[in-house]
């Protein structure tokens, strides 16, 4: 990992890859979240909150962000609500869908995930600002793995919250095109925006903090070349994520139970039509598939993560 160092009231949550990464950002009478974990580690997420305020002599929460509605980076924010009653802040294009908490829209139930019903006072417009701490973020649009979602730049200190636009080793699986729809062009307009952007430290969704932005862009225009190349092998990665997703929540599964959630996941089923797969075909293939990739293993009919 590259050496950096971040700007006052800043402070980073480094997470795994089941709760998305988490940015704090305080001073002036404000304490602001950047995302808030899957539901599965709510908990975690309300004891690194707290224990931050305590470090930092800080009183309470006063905004949530969210950069977009995946389950792994706004899982915490009802429990976070509960607890400090901050105000929240979602991309715009999402404001009906939560609203009404239509669980198809909001991909919970397409991508079999889950996430706890939370409201929003707020909506984030790209081309917008918001002040989070000490300081004004520009919002910028950022679709490609998600439609609607969003990332966050300090053009003064030339920080990057990128969500999953950009990691050091890549980007977040680019689902649109799992179900029939335009991601492959979205991800590399994203990526030449953050190109054309002065940076000096992104904070990404998952993995480590880093200061080479030149190299993680080629890294990822590689990846997008290879997926984009063929959609079948982007199915097929997107497929394996979302089961090795499922599974470090999971730990363990029965077979049968494993199965059945392959078969009602309708990304999957959506990724089988393409992968010309059967549902129960596909059911077979993809544990398989984990278990090759030595991401999982199979004992006793109980499906296994391999960390």
């Amino acid at each position: 990992m590259s050496p950096f160092s971040l700007p006052p009231g800043i402070e980073i949550f480094e997470r795994g890859w089941l709760s998305a990464n988490n940015i704090l950002l305080y001073g002036d009478g404000d304490v602001s979240l950047v995302d808030t974990g899957y539901c599965a580690h709510q908990h975690l997420t309300l004891d690194l909150v707290n224990n931050a305020l305590q470090k930092h002599d800080l009183f309470s929460l006063n905004k949530i962000i969210n950069t977009h509605l995946h389950s792994d980076h706004c899982g915490g924010n009802a429990m976070l609500f509960k607890a400090y009653h901050p105000e929240i802040y979602i991309p715009a294009a999402e404001a009906p869908a939560v609203s009404c908490w239509d669980e198809d829209l909001l991909s919970y139930r397409n991508l079999g995930q889950e996430c706890p019903r939370f409201s929003h006072t707020h909506v984030l417009l790209p081309g917008s600002e918001v002040v989070l701490g000490l300081y004004p973020w520009q919002v910028l649009a950022a679709p490609g793995h998600d439609p609607h979602s969003i990332m966050l730049y300090q053009a003064d200190h030339q920080v990057l919250i990128s969500a999953d636009a950009l990691w050091e080793d890549g980007f977040g699986v680019i689902f649109p095109e799992m179900w029939g729809e335009s991601g492959f062009e979205e991800v590399a307009h994203t990526l030449d925006l953050i190109e054309s952007l002065t940076i000096s430290l992104v904070i990404p969704g998952h993995g480590n903090p880093f200061t080479n932005t030149t190299e993680a862009l080629k890294v990822a225009r590689s990846r997008l070349d290879y997926l984009a190349s063929d959609k079948d092998r982007n199915a097929r990665h997107g497929a394996k994520v979302l089961l090795k997703y499922k599974l470090l929540e999971w730990r363990s599964m029965e077979m049968k139970r494993v199965r059945e959630w392959i078969a009602n996941t309708p990304a999957l089923m959506h990724a089988a039509h393409q992968l010309n797969m059967e549902s129960e075909e596909m059911a077979i293939w993809l544990p398989q598939a984990l278990v090759k990739a030595h991401a999982a293993r199979i004992e006793k009919e109980q499906f296994i993560n391999i960390d």
